[in-house]
């Protein structure tokens, strides 16, 4: 069990910058177990946020990538069948009910909703997962921790999380930093100069005032870090920019246009 645990371990502290009162925040969640939910855009730093308090916590972390594909069995587990017989293997969520990680599952929204709900019991004062197929109640671990996120710009009628879901969790809102902060972030992230960084962010933020005027979604800070990888790999700043911060995002003309023009103006 100790090996089981021990693959999970964040190993090295992960770079994060608090926008806020967030680590202290969660970590009072943490204290009392309570399951949390993480909001915010693509990119924002939600799962930065989550493998930082995981190791600020000295918690084992098992994180699940959420895709309409999932069922509940790829969650919980499922019987597979070998030469001697049929054996049981524990899905994520069990593992981390068993060991006593936190449980991340990213982007839950896309999940289906009859996935989501073998969550619930987990969530509430019973604490537990009924494995059904195998017969047996999980009750979990004293330092198992739910936490789930997802991004509420794409919510829809058919790509939401029910109440019933939503009011089992405490709720963090993340946001792209403010211009200043994000350029440290970026700076640090990267070592690209913080002069080159806050031109990144300049160009970003041209971007994110386009959301909802023909872009779904603005540019990330993740992405401002793969154009800045791109620049102190030899790439010129404006080619670094336009194959990591626009062609990633739009394939409209009008849309790229515009971003090319203001790194054009930028960098000029």
């Amino acid at each position: 069990m100790t090996s089981d645990i021990e693959q999970y371990r964040v190993q090295a502290e992960p770079y994060y910058q608090a926008q806020g009162r967030e680590i202290a925040l969660y970590e009072a969640a943490y204290r009392k177990r309570l399951p949390v939910m993480v909001k915010g855009p693509t990119g924002c730093g939600k799962s930065r946020f989550v493998e930082y308090m995981a190791w600020k916590l000295g918690k084992p972390l098992i994180t699940v990538a959420c895709n309409e594909d999932m069922t509940a069995s790829d969650l919980v587990g499922r019987y597979l069948l070998e030469a001697g017989g049929t054996r049981w293997l524990d899905g994520p969520l069990t593992t981390a009910a068993r060991i006593g990680a936190i449980c991340y599952l990213d982007e839950i929204v896309e999940a289906r909703q009859d996935t989501t709900v073998v969550i619930h019991p987990l969530t509430d004062h019973r604490r537990t997962l009924p494995l059904d197929k195998k017969g047996e109640l999980i009750r979990a671990h004293p330092d198992f921790q739910l936490v789930i996120s997802y991004n509420p710009g794409y919510q829809s009628l058919m790509k939401d999380l029910k109440q019933s879901t939503k009011q089992r969790f405490t709720a963090f809102d993340f946001d792209y930093p403010e211009a200043a902060l994000e350029t440290v972030i970026l700076a640090n992230e990267t070592g690209l100069g913080e002069d080159m960084a806050g031109k990144l962010v300049k160009i970003a933020q041209t971007a994110r005032n386009l959301k909802g005027h023909g872009l779904d979604e603005g540019i990330s800070t993740r992405l401002m870090v793969y154009a800045a990888l791109l620049i102190q790999d030899g790439i010129e700043a404006t080619e670094a920019c336009r194959m990591a911060l626009v062609r990633p995002i739009t394939d409209d003309p009008d849309i790229r246009e515009t971003l090319d023009h203001a790194i054009d103006a930028t960098f000029g």
